[in-house]
């Protein structure tokens, strides 16, 4: 079914197909929406062509502790490659129905390339792409679109409007084009928020035919846009029961999520490879890293000045995804830049515990404590100058140092010193 093109996708990658896709998927069948999407394969080597083969049209199955739930996904009309037929690509240009863009292109995406020549077919960098392609809709005299970027930086509407305004000054490109760039388009930032676990190597499931796009991810979905009112009148996904969320208050979802979700990794994982446990699920079956982990999670939530009913919920469904048994996350894997990771996770959550109440959070220190004896006996995978501070630093010495953590700690020295040979609070 061909429905008209009401989306422009770059990437064609399992997030955007387990996650944007799914979501119009799902739309297309419970409103009036009828919303087809394009795909641009932003890169010369992709997937399109295996997409092409089978119509567009693939099986996406979300598996957890709630059940296994498989649909089939065919919102894709049509795939375009620029680096095949550039002109093909910058006829997407002339589709008035056209109104999203959405993206997932790595956080390494959203960027500026120098060299890159508006005459180049196409251009280097995906915004450099977008710029070719809005130039062609602003010659045509059409609308702009509403940029909805999934990529996992900070402000990442406000970076990629940035860096097309970059572009018009680089290629000496008109004022009204930038102006235009400005005040008809809209340009999103979002968080997104869902563990996809791709094709599902080394297992069979059954979906009725050969599908080599096959997908997976958890149930767990979040999509927060941050200040576009107008996007529930232009996509139902409010009428979905999907968990979307339109707000100006984005960076307090941000903050939830990196210091609960991201924060409760970080605070679990040196001590769970101390005591031997693997994966994240194995955390949550051993009784003495699970009460740890949930000592963690009551201080974090302690020092967020949220609603309560909130901070317990999402709290809730973070157990709830780290219990998924179709997900082996790796506790090694997670414990890589692990320094970098406590100074943006789990600081900030001791500094507001330590202000909110006028002490230390014990259960917060306590990982400090693990932290700091995982990178002296245990098996870090950091940067070599971090790596070489805390395996012959002191307690006092790694904690007083302000280019690990941003600021001197050695307030806490004797606390975490008191934590540091101990393998219980």
């Amino acid at each position: 079914m061909k429905r008209p093109i009401k989306v422009i996708q770059f990437g064609e990658g399992g997030f955007l197909r387990g996650f944007v896709d799914w979501m119009l998927q799902i739309v297309n069948e419970n409103t009036d929406f009828n919303g087809g999407v394009c795909v641009v394969q932003p890169i010369k080597s992709g997937l399109c062509d295996i997409l092409a083969s089978q119509d567009y049209i693939y099986t996406h199955v979300c598996r957890g502790v709630e059940g296994v739930d498989v649909k089939k996904i065919d919102v894709i009309s049509r795939c375009v490659k620029p680096y095949d037929d550039f002109e093909d690509y910058l006829s997407l240009a002339e589709i008035k129905e056209a109104r999203f863009i959405v993206s997932n292109t790595t956080e390494a995406g959203i960027c500026v390339d120098k060299s890159d020549k508006l005459t180049n077919t196409p251009a280097n960098s995906f915004p450099g792409k977008l710029t070719q392609l809005l130039l062609k809709r602003y010659e045509l005299g059409l609308d702009g679109f509403v940029f909805l970027p999934c990529e996992l930086i900070d402000k990442n509407g406000t970076q990629l409007k940035k860096c097309i305004l970059e572009y018009c000054q680089l290629w000496n490109l008109s004022s009204g084009f930038a102006d235009w760039i400005e005040n008809e388009n809209i340009f999103c930032n979002t968080l997104v928020d869902r563990i996809n676990t791709g094709y599902p190597k080394n297992e069979k499931i059954d979906v009725g035919f050969e599908d080599k796009m096959l997908n997976t991810s958890e149930y767990f979905h979040l999509w927060v846009v941050d200040g576009y009112d107008g996007l529930f009148s232009e996509i139902p996904f409010d009428k979905c029961g999907l968990n979307v969320i339109v707000t100006n208050e984005l960076e307090r979802y941000r903050t939830r999520k990196v210091r609960i979700l991201n924060g409760s990794h970080t605070c679990m994982i040196p001590y769970a490879l101390l005591c031997g446990v693997e994966s994240v699920g194995e955390c949550l079956a051993d009784p003495v890293v699970s009460k740890h982990l949930f000592d963690c999670q009551e201080e974090i939530i302690a020092s967020l000045d949220m609603d309560e009913c909130e901070k317990r919920e999402y709290a809730k469904s973070v157990i709830t995804r780290f219990s998924n048994p179709y997900i082996r996350h790796l506790c090694q894997s997670i414990a890589l830049n692990s320094v970098s990771k406590f100074k943006v996770r789990v600081l900030p959550s001791i500094l507001e515990y330590e202000k909110k109440f006028g002490k230390a959070p014990s259960a917060l220190l306590f990982s400090l404590a693990k932290l700091i004896e995982f990178y002296k006996r245990g098996t870090p995978n950091d940067g070599a100058t971090e790596t070489e501070k805390l395996q012959r630093g002191t307690v006092k010495e790694i904690l007083s140092d302000e280019t690990l953590w941003g600021q001197d700690l050695s307030r806490f020295a004797c606390e975490v010193e008191k934590y540091a040979n101990s393998s219980k609070r």
